[in-house]
């Protein structure tokens, strides 16, 4: 496996890429918009930067990493001499359906299919395909170049094979992997969305205040960050969608979301992303500024 494509340059697009990059794969960024894919590059570049200062990798090999990535704007330049296809676009269902079914009809017949989702089903991504048993789910942390954990998917009928490849490459790019079956929100978000949700409902009942939420996460369970910090660092739109699979998945009220997070999505309040969500991002991210604009 040498070659991987890698569609979406957003955030988990860009670190996906420079994680294989880094690691000396051949890395086709795929993208619809080239202002994002620029962006990407300058992002990937930044980040191999602070790499080069904090004495982690030299000058050369923040140049080698750039040079083994290749943009595309055109989907089936991008895939054509893959050996893995890695989708990184927006978690929205009939999205990702087009692009499976597109990349299907373009990248070799041994070529593996995976997706970075985090919440929608393997199995579903693999009916799109005429080749099921290559559909698997690779859900890489945030931030990429930095997390350990990458948690691999298996499709109803991702074959022993694949998974084994897949799990075999992790460990050629540093990763650890955690294996999970194909049932809403694999094993990362169905713990910890319910957690999420319920910090924003002792918010939304007045139980407690914004900081004091997130204090009693990290000073009492070790948690490196708190729920509602973390919420806005994931995306409140993607908190959101996820709950709704799990509501929809499971039928079970617990993961009902919020009000608050609804009206939060709504109003445009989407966290780091949009400059607000809990916190006030615009600042930047060293000192924590709780939003006064929820209700």
């Amino acid at each position: 496996m040498k070659h991987i494509s890698v569609i979406g340059s957003g955030t988990m697009g860009n670190g996906i890429a420079h994680v294989f990059a880094q690691n000396n794969y051949c890395v086709s960024l795929i993208d619809i918009n080239q202002t994002a894919l620029d962006n990407a590059m300058n992002i990937i570049a930044k980040n191999l930067d602070r790499m080069v200062v904090k004495e982690k990798i030299m000058e050369a090999d923040k140049t080698a990493t750039l040079s083994n990535i290749t943009t595309y704007t055109n989907l089936v330049e991008g895939v054509k001499s893959a050996d893995l296809v890695i989708e990184a676009a927006t978690e929205n269902k009939e999205l990702k359906f087009k692009i499976f079914r597109e990349v299907d009809a373009h990248a070799p017949a041994h070529c593996i299919l995976a997706s970075n989702t985090s919440s929608i089903s393997i199995t579903e991504l693999a009916a799109q395909t005429s080749r099921p048993d290559k559909v698997i789910g690779m859900h890489f942390m945030n931030p990429v170049p930095i997390m350990k954990l990458v948690e691999i998917i298996n499709g109803y009928t991702t074959s022993a094979e694949v998974t084994n490849t897949i799990e075999e490459l992790s460990k050629k790019i540093g990763k650890i992997s955690a294996m999970s079956n194909d049932y809403p929100g694999f094993i990362a978000n169905r713990i910890l969305m319910p957690m999420i949700n319920e910090a924003i409902w002792t918010l939304h009942e007045g139980v407690g205040e914004v900081t004091n939420i997130d204090t009693v996460m990290k000073l009492g369970m070790a948690h490196p960050m708190g729920p509602l910090q973390l919420a806005d660092f994931i995306g409140l739109d993607v908190c959101l969608a996820i709950l709704h699979v799990l509501h929809d998945g499971f039928g079970n009220p617990k993961y009902a979301p919020c009000p608050l997070l609804v009206n939060m999505v709504n109003a445009g309040k989407k966290g780091v992303k949009s400059g607000e969500g809990f916190y006030s991002w615009n600042h930047g991210t060293k000192d924590l500024v709780v939003s006064n604009s929820f209700k």
